[in-house]
């Protein structure tokens, strides 16, 4: 890995594989409206799960959970709604976090972190 968005994108690959093998349906990735983004839409068990993907280097200053700050949860909520909006998504929502360390040999860590954020409309 070279760059920070080549970091990043491989995360989201490796999130996504992990949810498809867990029973999530991928409904959208990468999704953006102005100025909006949701890395991981997909849903199980009638629940829509909007779902955070942090990927350091492994031996990063900090673990990909303790970048999660108020101000993300807030942009996820807005991102959340624009998305249910634009897509008719009505019921349960949960937000996520997959984090992810990945090694200089390309393996990696994963870690999936249930109910990050109440949704709190």
């Amino acid at each position: 890995m070279n760059t920070k968005a080549q970091t990043g994108a491989r995360g989201e690959e490796i999130a996504t594989e992990y949810l498809r093998k867990e029973g999530y349906l991928i409904c959208a990735r990468n999704w953006r409206q102005g100025r909006y983004e949701i890395d991981i839409v997909a849903q199980r068990a009638g629940i829509t799960h909007v779902v955070e993907v942090k990927t350091r280097r492994a031996g990063s200053l900090l673990q990909p959970e303790q970048t999660i700050t108020s101000t993300k949860v807030a942009a996820l909520h807005k991102a959340a709604a624009a998305y249910m909006a634009q897509n008719s998504v009505m019921g349960e929502v949960e937000f996520d976090l997959v984090a992810i360390d990945i090694f200089p040999d390309q393996s990696f860590d994963i870690r999936f972190i249930p109910n990050i954020a109440e949704m709190g409309w």
